[in-house]
C-alpha cells in the first residue's frame, strides 16, 4: 500500500465520528443533507453520494465501528448511526426523484424528434459485466478440472444453516439478515450464500468433489454504494483425501495471479465462520488497484468443518476439505474500478457497453 492510501485512509478514519457521538452523527448528516440538496444534476448528486454514503464517508466508518464497541454501547450506536443513514438514503431517494424529473423535462423541452426521418437500425447491446465476469471465473475453474454447480435460489433452512453448522440462535437467521418465505412452518428462506450448493453437491456427488457454485443470493440489506439486497457469490468446494491448507492456498493464488496478473498476491488471516475450521480472511494484492498496488479484502476460506462433512454422510476421519466464497460484485468494484453499486443494477447499457463483450 503506498504511503498517500495509507495517510488518505487514516485521515478518513481520524474525521470519521465516534458511533455514540451525537453531535458529531448530526454534524455529518447535516453536511451530507446539504450536499444532496445543493446537487444541481444527477452527476453532482452521485459525487454526493459517494461523499456521504460511500464505504469512505464519515457515517460508513462510523458504522463500522459499532463491532468494535461494548456490547453495551452498540445498541445505542446502532440505532445512533443506522438512523442517521436512513435521514440521508431517504433524501438521497428524494433528490434523485427531483432531478430525475427535471433532466426528462430538460430532454423533453430541448431534443426535437424529426417523425419524418428514416428510423436508425437499433444498436447491438452487450452483455452484462457481472455475467461476464462470472464466466470467467467459472472458465478458470472448469480448466484446473473442477465442475460448475447449481441449486435452488428459495433454499430450505437445513441446507441454508443447519447443513452449514450454524446453530439455531445464530444471528444469521434473524429477520435483519434473511428473507423468510410465508407460512413460518415451510422453513424456506432466500439462500443467504450459495454454501447450499455445495452440502447439494456432496449428497449428489460420489467423493472426491471439486465444484464452483456461482449464483444470486439475497440479504435484507439497504440499497447503497457498496451494498445491494441482491447480489451474486462465487463459491468454491473440494472434498478429497488428505487436503491442507497448502492445497487451499495454492488453488487460490493460482485463481488470483488468472484474474489479476501474474504480480497478484494472497494472503490469509484467521477468522471464524461456521462452516470452516480453521477460518480465514482472504486478502488480495492488486497490483493494478486505483491509487497504487495495495492489499483488498476479497472473501472469507477455510478447511470444511467436521460436522458439515457428518451431514452430507462424508466420514471426516477418511476425507477432508477446503472451501472458499467471493462476491462477484465486489470483485468487478476493485478489479476495474467501478465506485458505485447502483451502476451495475440500474440497468444503464452504456455501462455494459463500457466493458464491450470480454473483460
Amino acid at each position: 500500500m503506498s504511503d498517500q492510501t495509507i495517510q488518505e485512509a487514516t485521515e478518513a478514519e481520524l474525521n470519521a465520528p465516534h458511533p455514540t457521538d451525537e453531535a458529531g452523527i448530526n454534524a455529518a448528516v447535516q453536511a451530507a443533507l446539504a450536499a444532496i440538496e445543493s446537487a444541481g444534476d444527477l452527476t453532482e448528486l452521485k459525487d454526493a453520494r459517494l461523499a456521504h454514503s460511500g464505504e469512505k464517508s464519515a457515517l460508513s466508518l462510523a458504522n463500522r465501528q459499532i463491532g468494535k464497541l461494548d456490547k453495551s454501547e452498540k445498541a445505542v450506536a446502532g440505532k445512533l448511526v443506522g438512523g442517521a443513514r436512513g435521514r440521508v438514503n431517504k433524501a438521497l431517494a428524494a433528490r434523485t426523484v427531483v432531478l430525475e424529473e427535471a433532466e426528462a423535462a430538460r430532454i423533453l423541452e430541448e431534443e426535437t424528434v424529426d417523425v419524418t426521418a428514416a428510423p436508425r437500425r437499433r444498436r447491438v447491446g452487450a452483455r452484462h459485466p457481472l455475467s461476464v465476469l462470472q464466466d470467467r471465473v467459472s472458465d478458470i475453474f472448469v480448466g484446473m478440472g473442477w465442475e460448475i454447480a447449481e441449486g435452488p435460489e428459495v433454499e430450505s433452512e437445513w441446507f441454508n444453516f443447519d447443513a452449514l453448522n450454524f446453530k439455531p440462535d445464530h444471528p444469521a437467521r434473524e429477520m435483519q439478515d434473511t428473507f423468510f418465505i410465508e407460512p413460518a412452518d415451510a422453513h424456506l428462506v432466500l439462500r443467504t450464500h450459495t454454501s447450499p450448493v455445495q452440502v447439494r453437491s456432496m449428497l449428489q456427488r460420489e467423493t472426491p468433489v471439486y465444484v464452483l457454485c456461482p449464483g444470486r443470493t439475497f440479504r435484507t440489506d439497504e440499497l447503497d454504494a457498496t451494498h445491494t439486497p441482491v447480489f451474486h457469490q462465487f463459491e468454491g468446494l473440494a472434498v478429497d483425501k488428505g487436503l491442507t491448507m497448502a492445497d487451499l492456498r495454492g488453488t487460490l493464488e493460482h485463481f488470483a495471479r488468472q484474474m489479476f496478473g501474474k504480480d497478484a498476491q494472497i494472503r490469509l488471516r484467521p477468522a471464524y465462520f461456521p462452516f470452516t475450521e480453521p477460518s480465514a480472511e482472504l486478502d488480495i494484492w492488486h497490483p493494478g488497484a486505483k491509487g497504487g498496488p495495495r492489499w483488498i479484502e476479497w472473501g472469507g476460506c477455510g478447511m470444511i468443518n467436521p460436522n458439515v462433512l457428518r451431514a452430507a454422510g462424508i466420514d471426516p476421519e477418511e476425507y477432508s476439505g477446503f472451501a472458499f466464497g467471493m462476491g462477484i460484485e465486489r470483485t468487478l468494484m476493485f478489479r476495474n474500478d467501478v465506485p458505485d453499486m447502483h451502476d451495475m443494477i440500474e440497468g444503464d447499457i452504456r455501462f455494459s457497453q463500457h466493458f464491450g463483450m470480454e473483460i
